[in-house]
């Protein structure tokens, strides 16, 4: 937690491997006793959530869920995993729906399905509940780490908002 420019969204571009070269870093990041300093960022195995859903305006959504699952799955258990994943958010049936025509809501749930799929070892979330009506955020955060930590999914949650941080410890960030 920390206040705007204290570099929270900074870390965690660090953290994915895509830190801007107006920054430097010094020390190391390590997931899993394995540094990912030299790593790219496509082998790093992080997923991330941001404040926007960032769905693929061209895509479906069963085509925005297939792109994150690793191409060594058969064809057709991706599509179960997908279906798999969309009943548990309780969006079945919506694999053809354009995501234009998606609301906050599922976009977000989309998402966090999307990253979950991808099989990630580490989940970061910036912000991601902040454009989220009251309502809708208490439960969309309960979901969230529900799923989060029934997978044993570590995750790094940067946030304004002491709320959001229900679980865990909560860093609080001085200008980095």
């Amino acid at each position: 937690m920390g206040p705007s420019g204290c570099g929270k969204s900074t870390w965690l571009s660090a953290i994915v491997g895509n830190l801007s070269d107006y920054f430097t870093l010094s020390g190391d990041i390590q997931i899993d006793g394995e540094s990912m300093l030299g790593i790219p960022i496509e082998k790093r195995s992080v997923g991330i959530m941001f404040q926007e859903a960032l769905l693929f305006p061209h895509m479906n959504v069963e085509q925005n869920l297939l792109f994150a699952v690793p191409s060594k799955i058969a064809k057709k258990e991706k599509l179960e995993k997908i279906n798999h994943w969309l009943s548990i958010a309780g969006l079945e049936g919506i694999n053809k729906a354009h995501v234009d025509t998606l609301s906050g809501g599922e976009a977000s749930r989309i998402a966090l399905l999307r990253t979950l799929l991808s099989e990630p070892q580490v989940i970061l979330l910036d912000e991601p509940f902040s454009k989220l009506d009251e309502h809708l955020k208490t439960e969309f955060r309960c979901w969230v780490f529900e799923i989060i930590q029934s997978h044993y999914i570590p995750t790094i949650q940067v946030t304004h908002n002491v709320e959001d941080a229900v679980e865990g410890d909560i860093i609080q960030f001085q200008d980095l």
